[in-house]
Parts: structure tokens; C-alpha cells; sequence
């Protein structure tokens, strides 16, 4: 007998089966249950709907419609903070003949601008369906005159047209586009900005 240690033989069968069986045990600890499973489906498949709704989002304009003169006019809802019924006016002396004058909106005073005098339509008096369309920007509120409201309802971007021939003077530098359906889209930020709009609280003089 020699002073050298014998080494016992590795049993690799028997490696690689523990090796296998403790991989199995990982395995099942992360594998999620049913509820972990159907929450996880979940969200994916909200995921996948947003997706295409954000695109369909970006290529459409959502309009609150209206009538002018017997004409339909959109203003994109972005723009728009309310919608109310025609009471109580208020007429401001000094003011452009476009100025209807002001409404008290819950303790809020809001110019209303006659816009069909703007655009130089023809007028109509004031009925029961003349509604106030308060538009508002982040610097800017002010309320423009409808004869009608007709509802809200959203367009394609690739149905819009630059313009028609009819649409020329002051309402082109308010136009946004027209739809295949002929409604007159007016840039509501181009009309917020305009300082010939713009009412000012107090009048010189």
C-alpha cells in the first residue's frame, strides 16, 4: 500500500440528476399562478388596446360643432371649457360691435363675442338656442356666440382640406380646414390669441 489517497469515482448520472431536479424546483418557485397569470394577460392586452387608440387618437380631431349663419363651424374640444344657454348679458359700452357684452358664469365674468360680426356673416336675432362656447387657452377665456350647438363628434386629419373658395377675408385667417362634409374648422388658438378679439378689462379713457 502506498501513501497515496485513493479519490472515489464522481457518478456524473448522478450529478446531472441532482442538477436537473434542482433547476425543476426553480422553475415551479417562479412560475406564477393563475391569478399572477390572468393579471399579467391583463395588463398586456390593455397595453396592445392603448396602442392602436393613441394612433387613432393622433390621427383624428375631436370637434364640438356649431352653426353660423346657417353654416357648420368646429372648434377642436381641447379649447373648450363649457357650453351654456344665452342669459343674462350684460352689455359693455366702449367695446367693438362684435361684443355682445359679459355673462356671470358661477361668479365668473365672461366676455361674449359675436363672432358672426367678426366674419362679417349675416345676422340672426338671439333665440332660445343661442348657446355661449367659452373657449379658453392658457392665457386666454372668452365666450364666442353659436346659433346652435350641434354636438361633438371627431374627424380624420386626412379628411380635412386646407380651404374653399367661398372662405376668404377675416374667416381664412381664423381657418383651420374644412371636412369632406363642408364644417369650417377654426383655429381656436389663432382666435384666443388675437388681440383684435380681445376684450380688455378696463377701457381707456
Amino acid at each position: 500500500m502506498n501513501g497515496k489517497k485513493k479519490h472515489a469515482a464522481i457518478d456524473w448520472r448522478a450529478v446531472h440528476q441532482r442538477l436537473d431536479a434542482a433547476r425543476a424546483a426553480t422553475e415551479r418557485a417562479w412560475a406564477p399562478d393563475a391569478e399572477e397569470t390572468k393579471r399579467v394577460l391583463k395588463a398586456r392586452a390593455q397595453a396592445l388596446a392603448r396602442e392602436p387608440a393613441q394612433a387613432q387618437a393622433a390621427d383624428a380631431l375631436e370637434l364640438v360643432e356649431f352653426v353660423l349663419a346657417h353654416e357648420r363651424y368646429g372648434v377642436e374640444t381641447s379649447f373648450v371649457r363649457e357650453i351654456h344657454p344665452l342669459t343674462d348679458l350684460t352689455p359693455l359700452p366702449c367695446t367693438p360691435a362684435f361684443v355682445l357684452g359679459v355673462v356671470n358664469l358661477r361668479g365668473e365674468i365672461v366676455s361674449v363675442i359675436d363672432i358672426k360680426k367678426f366674419f362679417d356673416l349675416p345676422e340672426k336675432g338671439l333665440t332660445d338656442l343661442n348657446k355661449v362656447i367659452v373657449l379658453q387657452s392658457e392665457t386666454m377665456r372668452f365666450g364666442i356666440l353659436a346659433d346652435a350647438v350641434l354636438g361633438v363628434r371627431r374627424v380624420s386629419v386626412a379628411e380635412i382640406q386646407p380651404s374653399l373658395p367661398t372662405l376668404t377675408g377675416v374667416r381664412e385667417a381664423y381657418l383651420r380646414g374644412v371636412t369632406a362634409g363642408r364644417t369650417v374648422i377654426l383655429d381656436a388658438e389663432k382666435v384666443l390669441a388675437d388681440e383684435r378679439i380681445v376684450v380688455r378689462e378696463q377701457v381707456d379713457g
